[in-house]
């Protein structure tokens, strides 16, 4: 069995520990160091070349964000980031992950979740779907390079749309490494796309309110986190908020956002894209278009089965641009995808279908 080499960096002694614990518990890793700031991380991701790197956000000298800058641009390395539950850290955490990091998690969940359990099985699960997603670094989204064949030009604000639309609604399900890849596309779509953009991002609590806060100044389109009754109208992405569950209601001639923390029990996540899915496909049936992206799991399989029974379309993200390609893969080889596309060719595909 291949082990593969981790660099802990956090200023807290007792995470140090925890991290390296968890670590050293799953014969696939070992600690291959650790640095106590972002100064050490730096010089030590360049000396002792890890395969991966787990970043405390806050830390004296220099901190996360600014190690994991000058790692990706001279020594690229996945990089997990640590993140407290501050609302600074969650703004952090999202500037990071739109640096290159390819997933975070809480520092309160790491150590203790609510039930008192702590979560290094799906830490360390996550760590390794990482690492077998043979990750490569890409540079943050520029629209300055024309030459390159992954760049997708950004449309001109009040670009026309054209007549016939093809769909009612897009629905995006996504998990780790999910905000780097709707930076990549959000971005494109003109202000009067004339549909609804829904995204169902699994997150912790607090942070898709600091996420679409982040992309409403990123994006053309005007971009809210969904509240309870709203109504879904065109020329908004929604994103679903963490720590609840999102579903659609149609009240006679409109359709609205239902948000609770209602499920059935056996769902992992809120937002729970087979949740929010199941209740989109029997309200657009063929009108709808669900596309699946990069993340861990199987979540947003059984959704998108129930949308190719009401004739809506399914569109899953290409192993080659995934950080991992768990939930597209699972959608794949179900038979329910029609499609799967490069991160680089999903815009294009998208706005040509609706």
């Amino acid at each position: 069995m291949k082990q593969y080499g981790v660099l802990v960096v956090d200023d807290s002694a007792f995470m140090r520990r925890a991290i390296s614990l968890m670590l050293e518990e799953d014969p696939r890793f070992f600690v291959i160091g650790i640095a106590r700031n972002g100064v050490e991380a730096v010089e030590k991701v360049k000396r002792l070349k890890p395969d991966l790197v787990t970043m405390d956000v806050e830390m004296p000298e220099m901190n996360g964000i600014s190690a994991l800058d000058q790692i990706m641009k001279t020594n690229p390395v996945p990089v997990v980031m640590i993140s407290s539950r501050t609302q600074d850290g969650a703004q952090e955490t999202l500037q990071a992950l739109s640096l290159g990091a390819v997933d975070f998690f809480l520092k309160d969940n790491l150590i203790r979740n609510r039930n008192g359990e702590n979560q290094s099985k799906e830490f360390i699960e996550r760590l390794s779907g990482i690492i077998e997603a043979k990750w490569t670094h890409s540079l943050p989204v520029s629209h300055e390079n024309d030459n390159n064949e992954d760049y997708l030009k950004q449309e001109e604000p009040g670009e026309p749309i054209k007549p016939q639309q093809n769909a009612d609604m897009v629905l995006i399900g996504c998990s780790t490494g999910g905000p780097k890849a709707l930076q990549t596309i959000l971005p494109n779509f003109p202000k009067n796309f004339p549909v609804p953009i829904v995204v169902a991002q699994h997150m912790p609590p607090g942070f898709t309110k600091h996420l679409a806060d982040r992309f409403n100044t990123l994006c053309q389109m005007e971009v809210k986190e969904v509240q309870n009754n709203q109504e879904v109208k065109a020329g908004t992405i929604f994103i679903c908020p963490s720590g609840y569950q999102t579903r659609f209601e149609k009240q006679e001639d409109t359709i609205v956002f239902k948000v609770d923390n209602h499920d059935d029990g056996q769902e992992l996540y809120k937002p729970s894209i087979d949740l929010t899915l199941s209740s989109a496909a029997p309200i657009f049936k063929d009108r709808l278009l669900s596309v699946i992206l990069t993340g861990m799991g199987v979540d947003g399989t059984k959704g998108c089965g129930l949308v190719k029974q009401f004739h809506g379309k399914v569109f899953v993200e290409a192993e080659d641009t995934c950080i991992v390609y768990g939930m597209p893969r699972a959608v794949l080889e179900a038979g329910y995808a029609d499609r799967q596309y490069k991160l680089s060719k999903m815009y294009k595909e998208i706005t040509e279908n609706v």
